[in-house]
């Protein structure tokens, strides 16, 4: 096969070369699992020991003008491993140090006129001479060339490429319009005078960094094949939710089809999640319900295709805030992701450099800045060391399981420009669905329309939720499955008015033998339904099918505008599975191994808080206090250790530190490892153990105190200053 002929591929057809390729050799795992990215060598301030660092970029980080700070690859590279380090790669696929490419340097043409460029004919830039790059054959082979060969010789063996991004409003340049030329064979259209132009244009965008990774990852794993070694590579990428609202287009879905692509890491963090969103009619910030369904779409669109996923979260974010608000909604986006029990791979910051030495404002409205406080780095490496121990678990949340809500990869085709007066405000069409169950404490989960062949996607699936208001279907195979799953018994929810302007672009819907003027209408045919259903309900085999003739806009742009929604879905719930309407509450709750993870909402079914009883140890408090009973009011999340579920608990261990513990050894009557942190910040555990201790030394020094040696729990709290080195720390008793 052609590579060309690859990627014109219909969707599900990938989908089956995944299946495929899968069943030859599936995707080898690793023991990595916790990871950071940096642009810096190693420095005794930001060595916070998660399994593996990723050395950013042959030149280093573009948007840090300290990064690498003139130490070469090679000597970055060295300087992890020489502290314990598995070190990997990353660099950008669409913007990074490349000045080298664009001024003529590598093949002595000059390649600025490969920017992306808007309407107005702006190049859209990431820094100085660092454009968003249109990704040509000939910036593919520089690639190769300059950066995975030399990065594969200097001994790393995992290569990870962020941020596939195609801005939407983009697609002007000269670049572009020749790619366009080869890809469909006609001249260039501007998007911006049709949606069937938006549609072609952005489906372009698409197919080129589907092309770029194959191309890049395909040239690592042969070159590392011929040097006797396997070259994992992946892909870091903000979730569909996120490139959908901030107008960016990127392969997502599409990436796993890729044998050449073993797995990713789910860029979320604050940043993505504060963009606000709809809700009873206002507009607003919802950090942690948006950092929920971002982190569940990106968790359905692996999941299926048994790719290694990494869950992102990251302390601070871009944009310059002050302490207080990057702890709040760090807290938010951190219970987010621990709410995904089949995801146990983090990185656990992006940029330590600056989490640990930028300075930022003390509070809200205040010029002083600051380094990050003690109270936030012990309670930000608290949870750290949570994740290097976090589980992955087969328990799911408190709620009714059993709803879906499609979307797929075209969500991002249609987010720029608007045509014919028609507009989705921040992704209403999508939130519209999703968020009035989310509010309610209903754990639904996303469907990627691209995984409808994989068995396993509608498995636990009762009720469907689906419209084609802001997205279409790219192969009409994707009904064919839908049709099946409702005759065998499911249950869809068609909401949508099918009334935007993409549903006229000429598809395989409206193309040769198929004269449909919506989507929609060949789903009914398929399942024997008039093509222009009209609102109700439809018996189909054993399912059933309801079609509601709004946009799902409409249920969260207005106030109280999601009640037919919910009604209608509770009573589609309650057919479908015969255990009545779905529970409604505020909160969420999961326990994972030893931790228990909760979050309360505001604007739910009740203003009443929520109450956890028992003995646990407070993560998001720096003091890791012993609590009987926790109390959650609206909008806060806790992480607690839940002392009656640790495992082995008349074995010593340490259950809550801020530095990493290693090198354990017990004896009969002593407990002792070796801890290690960053330094200027400081070190906390809480220690279980048999007895109380007579002695506690750390590196021989006699600490032992017996007021902070709690009694009810067999738990002693230590304290003292970190360092990378290392504390030799002995408990005996």
């Amino acid at each position: 096969m052609k590579i060309t002929d690859y990627y014109r591929l219909p969707a599900f057809a990938i989908v089956a070369c995944t299946l495929v390729a899968s069943a030859v050799g599936a995707v080898q795992s690793d023991n990595v699992k916790t990871t950071f990215q940096t642009g810096r060598e190693w420095r005794p301030t930001i060595d916070n020991r998660a399994d593996a660092v990723m050395v950013y970029g042959v030149g280093g980080n573009p948007s840090d003008r300290r990064s690498a700070n003139g130490n070469s690859l090679e000597d970055r590279v060295k300087g992890w491993k020489d502290r314990g380090y598995t070190v990997h790669f990353m660099t950008g696929i669409a913007w990074g140090e490349y000045q080298d490419y664009f001024t003529g340097k590598w093949d002595g043409k000059w390649h600025l006129d490969e920017g992306q460029v808007t309407q107005r004919g702006d190049t859209l830039w990431h820094g100085h001479l660092v454009p968003y790059i249109v990704p040509s054959m000939n910036f593919l082979d520089y690639m190769k060339e300059k950066h995975v060969k030399r990065v594969i010789d200097a001994g790393v063996d995992a290569i990870f490429m962020e941020e596939p991004e195609f801005w939407a409003r983009s697609g002007y340049s000269d670049a572009f319009k020749r790619e366009w030329k080869e890809y469909y064979g006609t001249d260039w259209q501007p998007q911006h005078e049709s949606p069937e132009a938006t549609y072609l244009a952005n489906k372009l965008k698409y197919h080129l960094y589907l092309r770029a990774l194959d191309e890049v990852f395909t040239y690592a794993k042969e070159y590392g094949k011929s040097l006797g070694r396997d070259i994992k590579c992946y892909v870091p990428t903000h979730s569909l939710v996120n490139y959908s609202q901030w107008q960016i287009v990127s392969p997502e879905a599409s990436l796993a089809s890729l044998p050449c692509v073993d797995g990713y890491i789910a860029q979320v963090w604050t940043g993505t999640s504060r963009e606000p969103n709809f809700y009873g009619g206002k507009y607003k910030e919802r950090v942690f319900e948006t950092a929920f369904l971002e982190y569940g779409s990106m968790e359905s669109m692996t999941a299926p295709t048994g790719r290694k996923m990494f869950f992102l979260t990251d302390p601070i974010e871009d944009r310059a805030k002050d302490w207080d608000d990057y702890k709040r909604n760090y807290q938010a986006t951190f219970t987010a992701q621990l709410l995904y029990p089949g995801v146990a791979n983090y990185e656990v910051m992006p940029w330590p450099e600056r989490v640990y030495e930028g300075l930022y404002r003390v509070g809200k409205g205040s010029d002083e800045r600051t380094r990050i406080p003690r109270f936030y780095s012990t309670q930000m490496q608290v949870m750290i060391n949570a994740l290097n121990n976090m589980p992955e678990v087969e328990n799911v949340l408190n709620g009714s399981h059993g709803i879906g809500v499609l979307m797929g990869n075209s969500l991002m085709f249609q987010c720029f420009p608007e045509h014919a007066g028609y507009d989705d405000p921040q992704l209403s069409n999508f939130y519209g669905m999703a968020l009035p169950l989310v509010k309610r404490g209903v754990p639904m989960q996303t469907v990627h329309i691209e995984n409808l062949g994989v068995p396993t996607s509608l498995e636990n699936v009762k009720v469907l939720v689906m419209t084609y208001s802001n997205m279409k279907p790219l192969d009409p195979q994707a009904h064919e499955y839908l049709a099946d799953w409702v005759n065998k018994g499911g249950t869809l929810m068609f909401v949508g008015s099918d009334k935007d302007p993409f549903q006229t672009v000429s598809e395989w819907w409206s193309t040769g033998d198929n004269h449909y003027s919506a989507p929609s209408q060949h789903l009914f045919s398929l399942m024997g339904m008039d093509q222009n259903a009209g609102e109700g309900k439809y018996q189909v085999g054993k399912g059933s099918v309801c079609v509601m003739r709004n946009d799902p806009k409409d249920h969260i742009l207005n106030e109280n505008g999601e009640e037919a929604y919910i009604k209608t879905l509770s009573a589609l719930y309650d057919a479908a599975t015969g255990k009545g309407a779905p529970e409604f509450k505020n909160n969420f709750v999961l326990e994972r191994g030893p931790y228990t993870i909760a979050s309360v909402m505001d604007e739910s079914v009740s203003d009443a808080p929520l109450t956890l009883s028992g003995a646990y140890i407070d993560l998001f408090d720096p003091t890791l206090p012993v609590r009987n009973e926790v109390t959650l009011p609206l909008g806060t999340q806790t992480l607690l250790v839940d002392l009656a579920n640790v495992a082995n608990p008349k074995e010593a261990q340490v259950l809550a530190s801020s530095f990493r513990a290693s090198d354990e050894q017990r004896e009969k009557k002593s407990y002792s490892f070796i801890a290690k942190s960053p330094i200027d910040t400081d070190g906390i555990a809480r220690v279980l153990l048999p007895k109380q201790p007579k002695t506690v030394t750390v590196d021989g020094q006699n600490v032992y105190d017996a007021g902070v040696w709690d009694k009810n729990t067999n738990t002693y709290l230590i304290t003292f200053d970190n360092t990378p080195d290392g504390h030799a720390v002995t408990f005996n008793w």
